[in-house]
């Protein structure tokens, strides 16, 4: 497969690096202000969403066209015909600091059929795992960004506390890093709420109410976010079945 890169930022030097060293692969980068390779099987756009449509433009038409942006819909690949879209589900800092592992690293695809079938033939030749997103991309990026940037908040948010605490600010990362990480490890295969533990999942309104009271008397900020955390995750587990009608409205009062 010949495959032109188009876009030499974190995501495209990385992924460069990765197809060079494949031999199913041969491979063209390509950056603002060079002229475009007029022959390939498949154009790669990943360029910054704002420039996605003018680069797209710029590709000779009749091959396969993909982008790599996880928000963007399809119509920014016109004029194209076999378009679509291939967007790593991965944090990318570069290859200077850190190529992600290939085998940890899902591939969100979308597009044509032609263009899916090519997306998926790269990303098992870079050892990524594919997989299709044929609905709403919103609703696929929204995921992303919970689950990618929500996080990091999160981890924040409790190194803060943590320093409430006395603890050193420089340690808290390290303190909590190892919590957050295991309890997410504990989740492929299952659904993620069936791992859940802590004071809503075992039924501890009095721990929940010393929480809100601290964070009412020193950070209001932290205090909406840990209630609207807390209310989704009494709703969910009420609508599982693990917290009984009767104890809901325990809850609900609690976090008003």
């Amino acid at each position: 497969m010949n495959v032109v890169l188009l876009g030499m930022g974190r995501l495209g030097r990385s992924l460069a690096t990765l197809l060079e060293t494949n031999s199913q692969i041969q491979v063209q980068t390509w950056r603002r202000g060079m002229t475009i390779p007029d022959r390939a099987d498949v154009y790669w756009i990943c360029v910054p969403d704002h420039a996605i449509a003018q680069t797209a433009a710029q590709i000779p038409v009749g091959s396969v066209v993909l982008h790599s942006s996880g928000a963007s819909g399809l119509d920014v690949l016109a004029p194209h015909q076999e378009i679509g879209s291939m967007h790593p589900l991965q944090s990318f800092p570069g290859p200077e600091v850190r190529i992600p592992e290939p085998k940890e690293t899902p591939v969100a695809i979308a597009g044509t059929e032609q263009a899916q079938r090519r997306a998926w033939e790269l990303a098992e030749a870079l050892g990524f795992q594919p997989f299709s997103v044929p609905g709403d991309r919103r609703a696929y990026h929204a995921a992303a960004v919970i689950a990618g940037n929500y996080a990091t908040l999160l981890l924040d948010q409790a190194c803060l506390l943590l320093a409430e605490a006395g603890v050193d600010p420089s340690n808290a990362p390290e303190i909590l890093a190892p919590l957050m990480r295991s309890s997410i490890s504990l989740t492929p295969g299952t659904k993620p709420i069936d791992a859940l533990t802590g004071p809503i999942a075992r039924g501890d309104l009095k721990t929940v109410e010393s929480h809100i009271e601290f964070l009412s008397e020193t950070s209001p900020e932290t205090l909406e976010m840990y209630k609207k955390l807390a209310v989704t995750t009494v709703n969910r587990l009420h609508g599982l079945g693990q917290i009984k009608s009767e104890d809901l409205e325990n809850w609900r009062r609690l976090l008003n």
